[in-house]
């Protein structure tokens, strides 16, 4: 998430940046209000008539050679057929745009809008959910095959920043043991290609869109990829999918969904105990982020942000609580 500095609205940064780009600018001023901002600001626009999204973020908070190794690697799904969100050329054909602005250094990129619904939007019916498990089945087969030129980081690389970011805001030692801890215990697992790769690690329901007239997944967001287990993006996606899910379908909609995903890669006869450790993985990246997105306090800030401290802070307090030590 990006810091809680960034979350304003910034109409005139967006269309700013969209001169580096072709947009419908009757509609324009409407379409922008849809805007939701997390770990980027995204705007959306039309042009010709067809929806379109203004991906920005402060170069300050991201890693240049991530966002193009976002880019290259959905260059690549799109030459495998593989239904993911597609990148759109700047007027000059850059996929990834650096903008000086008043406002300050932002990347800038551009995306076509996904067919259909989010799954978290559907009923997740068994039919939905076994293609949401094929989807990422083939997601990381093609992974396996993959090599890149532009190397996106690793667990090690991220474990590293997490580090790093816990000492600079001074959180629990108990934190820093267990950084030790999942990092000691990562490293011992046997990097293969069946296991290994660049996942896409938050595979959630929100950003897989099912189209029911093609019958097919399509995913969005890759932007926090990283080379890690292939298990990590399964603990991410059943951990979203199971929080919606009623108590009653859980066991079945979890079933439905690996036998999507075994459909075609097998996994590993000790998978489930695995997963446990990439959850571990996955809680200290997230209270690395949360901690040092609260961490500035700014004179008069509105109600929605006091709220929002409020929430996060509670989730950091949870985090925290889930280790022991």
């Amino acid at each position: 998430m990006l810091q809680l500095k960034y979350l304003y609205e910034n109409y005139d940064l967006a269309k700013f940046s969209l001169k580096n780009w072709e947009y419908d600018a009757e509609t324009l001023g409407d379409c922008l209000q849809h805007f939701r901002i997390s770990s980027n600001a995204v705007y959306p626009f039309l042009w010709q008539g067809k929806m379109r999204f203004l991906r920005l973020s402060p170069v300050s908070e991201k890693i240049e050679s991530n966002l193009k190794g976002e880019i290259e690697f959905l260059c690549y799904l799109q030459s495998r057929s593989y239904p993911a969100v597609i990148p759109v050329a700047s007027n000059s054909g850059k996929l990834v745009v650096t903008l000086d602005s008043v406002w300050g250094k932002y990347y800038a990129s551009v995306f076509l809008g996904a067919d259909g619904n989010s799954i978290e939007a559907t009923d997740c019916n068994d039919h939905i959910l076994y293609a949401y498990g094929k989807a990422l089945g083939q997601l990381h087969m093609l992974s396996a095959e993959y090599s890149p030129k532009i190397r996106k980081w690793t667990y090690r690389d991220v474990l590293l920043w997490i580090g790093k970011t816990l000492g600079k805001y001074h959180a629990p030692n108990k934190m820093l043991v267990e950084v030790a801890e999942v990092k000691q215990a990562l490293d011992l697992l046997p990097q293969t290609n069946d296991s290994f790769g660049l996942v896409h690690y938050d595979f959630e329901p929100d950003n897989v869109f099912w189209d029911e007239t093609r019958q097919c997944c399509t995913v969005i967001d890759f932007e926090d990829g990283m080379y890690h287990f292939f298990l990590l993006d399964l603990e991410q996606a059943l951990d979203a999918l199971l929080e919606n899910i009623p108590a009653d379908r859980k066991l079945i909609a979890k079933t439905t969904f690996l036998r999507g995903y075994q459909s075609v890669k097998m996994l590993e006869p000790d998978y489930a105990e695995k997963l446990k450790l990439m959850r571990r993985f996955c809680n200290l990246y997230s209270y690395a982020r949360l901690i040092r997105c609260i961490d500035e306090e700014y004179p008069n800030e509105p109600d929605w942000m006091i709220r929002l401290r409020e929430k996060l802070h509670s989730k950091i307090v949870f985090l925290e609580n889930s280790v022991t030590g």
